[in-house]
């Protein structure tokens, strides 16, 4: 079940991750951490600082830290359950004073003041967006945009909901449904496709400067 604040209770990990090594984003931790390396390296771009907007049970943030070791870095996560479980965690001493970890939901924190510490070169946003309502999205969109230049998003779209239950036997009742094309329309005013999951955002975007070439989605 779901809080006021967005947050889950700990039957939704009871439920959703009952097999947690075979979960897109945890099994496969290194390999997305390898795949977001490969592309800012191949175009020189340098990702000093990191926040995952909802860390979950923390393995893809963990993988994330160890591949670009960056200045600084934000984990926020709304569920007291999640939270407390990555947090007891021995974490790397390398990371200390550089780490810091905050228990709220993404749109309470896109409602903070914006500072310096808000802004980051990546962010992490995986299996979040369809547990927001749209009128969330709507207001936290344009502050991500103007907060990270380069964001790292995965969401199951409908039709991906419907292959998970039919062909895998597994149902996320809590998530809502909403299309591919749905989707695209609330992100596209405010970030560019350049893969299939890194997105850049149009606040920071500069034709003359941006090592992308390829401006199929760029208008």
């Amino acid at each position: 079940m779901t809080r006021p604040d967005g947050s889950f209770e700990s039957i939704y990990w009871k439920e959703n991750y009952a097999k947690p090594q075979t979960m897109d984003g945890i099994g496969n931790a290194k390999e997305h951490a390898r795949y977001m390396k490969a592309i800012f390296d191949l175009d020189l771009i340098d990702i000093s600082s990191v926040v995952d907007l909802g860390f979950g049970l923390g393995y893809l943030f963990k993988e994330v830290l160890k591949t670009f070791k960056p200045y600084k870095a934000l984990g926020i996560e709304p569920s007291t359950y999640a939270y407390k479980k990555v947090t007891s965690r021995s974490w790397n001493q390398d990371y200390i004073g550089k780490l810091k970890f905050v228990q709220t939901d993404l749109k309470s924190w896109c409602q903070k003041k914006s500072t310096s510490e808000t802004r980051f070169d990546l962010g992490i946003c995986t299996s979040v967006f369809q547990y927001i309502p749209t009128k969330d999205l709507n207001i936290i969109l344009p502050i991500l945009s103007a907060r990270i230049k380069y964001l790292y998003l995965t969401f199951p779209t409908d039709k991906e909901l419907d292959f998970q239950k039919e062909r895998l036997n597994f149902h996320d009742r809590f998530a809502l449904r909403r299309s591919q094309k749905t989707y695209k329309r609330l992100i596209s005013p405010y970030f560019t496709f350049i893969s299939s999951r890194v997105l850049e955002s149009k606040s920071y975007f500069d034709e003359d400067k941006t090592l992308f070439t390829d401006l199929m989605f760029r208008f």
